[in-house]
């Protein structure tokens, strides 16, 4: 589980350009890939020490890559706009040569023998794999940080005595500080919307199947999708033009055609029919800031000619995380029986919780859970059919105090993501804005099933009327 680097850690420098600034800077010669990649090597390697984002950072092999798509470009075989982009995975992906851990020590010694899809299908456009990122053990927890686990626990770069989210927590963290330029994790309950609010990312959750989830450890079948978390919403459409489409080693992938980016991202959104959830339900109360930034938002929005119309959730947001409770832990008990069964002292504390847990839930209750579950998706899809899309609160609450565990679990479970998870429609969170403490701010935007293109088109027109997407943090 140690980091692959060589030397000491060098000066830290600028922060990269995002992929599009970069693609078209490769594309005309401007800027290499080689010099990408050791622009967010140098990062990595000076910002470990505080942030802790990868588990594998592959320096030699990042850098291998990157010379295979030089040479590829000039030779005019120039693959697209990912073609020479540096991204990074949770570790809970395979990657070909590379561990795959979880963060977890049942995972010593695991390497992996073939890339996952997702990351297979990165590669195949030319993207460079710089290595791979911290995550709770088998992307899984309460919620809480007990700091018992084999790698070290992943810090805010707005504020390194903050939470960076879960479970996709250096994922989030490393596109923030710019020690990749692109990232991948995975969603069951918010594990790419919580990481990607806390750093201030745009975080993406597409409809259930779009993305290919094979070559990932499971945690919960019912609701896992893997999903980027990038700085900007073009290049979250960058990335899922390349990664979604069919994948016959994943039963659970949708057999459409895979989505093709909007060709002006970032244009017109007047006259799209914008459902605004301001009230999630009793038990879930988002912090005043998060308030305010969201009524800001909607200004914004409104300016750009959106209609927007009051709409409501089918059942409060507690009322369904508590529904997602049942199946999360009871999936993820029957997915690791025999790890728990055996091997839980080798557990952290927040993996062993939740396992023992689902290994009570009597079939009974798992089974009105997912009764109940179907219900609600029935009555998400009839709520969102009537708006091109929906737009509400992600996460309650601010990034916490990462040894405040009372705050890591309200943070965590205190939010409007698990409605969509449970629905399976596709949701992304995106920054609003930050706080007088230099926090990030966020929202949630959600489509209709496949409305994937709607969804970027109205979260690239906000981020095009805001300035927030030009603050990075001060590291």
């Amino acid at each position: 589980m140690n980091i692959r680097a060589t030397g000491a850690p060098p000066a830290l420098g600028e922060f990269p350009p995002t992929a599009v600034e970069a693609a078209k800077d490769i594309a005309a010669g401007r800027l290499s890939p080689t010099e990408l990649v050791t622009l967010c090597l140098n990062r990595a390697e000076a910002l470990q020490p505080l942030l802790h984002t990868y588990v594998t950072l592959d320096a030699e092999g990042a850098l291998a890559a990157a010379a295979k798509a030089e040479a590829e470009i000039a030779r005019g075989h120039y693959r697209g706009p990912l073609h020479g982009i540096p991204f990074a995975v949770k570790d809970n992906y395979d990657a070909a040569g590379l561990p795959t851990t979880g963060g977890s020590r049942l995972h010593d010694g695991s390497v992996a023998a073939e890339d996952s899809t997702m990351v297979a299908r990165m590669k195949a456009a030319g993207a460079v794999l710089m290595g791979k990122l911290g995550t709770w053990e088998y992307g899984t927890g309460n919620g809480g940080e007990y700091f018992d686990l084999p790698i070290t626990t992943t810090r805010n770069p707005w504020d390194p005595s903050r939470f960076a989210g879960g479970s996709s927590t250096g994922t989030g963290a490393a596109v923030a500080s710019g020690t990749t330029v692109l990232a991948l994790g995975s969603d069951t309950t918010g594990s790419v919307r919580l990481p990607a609010s806390a750093c201030g990312c745009v975080g993406i959750r597409a409809t259930h199947g779009l993305m290919p989830r094979a070559g990932l450890l499971a945690n919960c079948y019912a609701m896992d999708v893997p999903g980027p978390i990038t700085w900007t919403v073009e290049e979250a459409a960058l990335i899922t033009e390349a990664v979604s489409g069919y994948d016959p080693r994943d039963p659970s992938s949708a057999e459409v055609p895979p989505f093709v980016r909007p060709a002006a991202m970032g244009g017109s959104i007047r006259g799209l029919r914008i459902g605004v959830i301001r009230d999630i339900g009793p038990g879930f109360v988002p912090d005043a800031a998060m308030t305010a930034a969201f009524e800001d938002g909607l200004t914004v929005l409104e300016a750009l000619g959106a209609d927007l119309r009051e709409t409501v959730l089918p059942l409060s947001a507690k009322e369904q995380f508590a529904i997602s409770s049942i199946i999360g832990p009871a999936e993820s008990a029957a997915i690791h029986e025999e790890e728990i069964s055996n091997r839980a002292t080798v557990m952290g504390y927040g993996l062993r919780e939740k396992l023992l847990k689902g290994s009570m839930i009597r079939a009974a209750d798992y089974i009105a859970a997912q009764r109940q579950r179907r219900v609600i998706a029935a009555a998400m899809d009839a709520m969102m059919t009537s708006f091109d899309a929906v737009i509400t609160y992600g996460a309650c609450h601010v990034a916490p105090p990462i040894d405040d565990e009372a705050a890591m679990i309200n943070f965590t479970m205190e939010t409007a993501l698990t409605p969509f998870s449970l629905s399976g429609h596709p949701s992304m969170v995106q920054c609003t804005g930050f706080t007088p403490a230099g926090l990030p701010l966020h929202w949630q935007i959600a489509a209709p099933f496949f409305g994937e293109a709607t969804m970027f088109s109205i979260a690239a027109a906000f981020e095009a009327a805001t300035p927030h997407r030009q603050r990075r943090p001060s590291l």
